[in-house]
């Protein structure tokens, strides 16, 4: 199983409290996410944030990375895909949290599209739940498995789940039906829609997923006054 590792970024405090791991797209690498990570360690100062590489070389973007083969030709390949990539994926969470002397209280995961399939795969799906899965421009995948994946009694993670409105590689629709796939489920979500985007992430679907973890960790936010406040 080839090893997983990229793009890091320590604690601003050099003491680290918490742990935010992105999870990049299909096509590309952990530096496409970590620019993020600069932009919330300032309410975040405690966390360290890592981007790593998804295991496999990417066909279909040469320098390119993929968590799982993208072929559109089998409709169960996205099931099957984040089944074969979870195994390693889990291992690189253990090792990162035991590295630091954390659990998963203390983690979060942040995908983009495909990033965000594995991260909510993932996050459901680990013993001790997630402090909070954040996912951009994605989807659950096998929503029908959803009711096998909670163990019983475990709090299932907080979820936000973002979206452009205008996503043409994955459509908005992907956004309701998951967050109503999770719903009966019992599994709790919010979402926010970015109006007039497409396959990416905007400045207000950054704050409101920055905030979001922040709250989720439970941090006490230093807000700058108004002016003449």
């Amino acid at each position: 199983m080839a090893l997983i590792d990229g793009p890091r970024l320590a604690a601003k405090s050099r003491t680290t409290k918490q742990l935010v791991v992105f999870l990049h797209g299909y096509g590309a690498d952990g530096t496409d996410l970590i620019a993020i990570a600069k932009q919330w360690q300032g309410f975040m100062p405690d966390t360290a944030f890592l981007s790593p590489n998804a295991p496999e070389p990417c066909v279909q973007a040469p320098g390119g990375r993929q968590w799982f083969p993208l072929t559109m030709r089998d409709q169960n390949e996205r099931w099957a895909g984040v089944n074969k990539a979870a195994p390693g994926f889990n291992a690189f969470l253990d090792a990162e949290l035991d590295k630091l002397g954390l659990d998963d209280s203390k983690l979060a995961l942040v995908g983009f599209s495909q990033g965000t399939m594995l991260a909510l795969h993932v996050g459901l799906r680990r013993s001790r739940p997630p402090a909070a899965i954040l996912g951009y421009s994605g989807q659950l995948v096998g929503p029908e498995h959803l009711p096998e994946a909670r163990s019983p009694g475990a709090k299932p993670s907080p979820i936000l789940l973002v979206h452009g409105s205008d996503d043409d590689v994955i459509p908005l629709e992907s956004l309701f039906a998951s967050a109503e796939a999770l719903a009966q489920a019992k599994i709790p979500s919010q979402w926010h829609l970015s109006i007039g985007l497409g396959h990416g992430i905007d400045g207000a679907g950054l704050m409101h997923g920055g905030l979001f973890l922040a709250q989720c960790f439970k941090l006490k936010l230093k807000l700058s006054p108004a002016p003449g406040g």
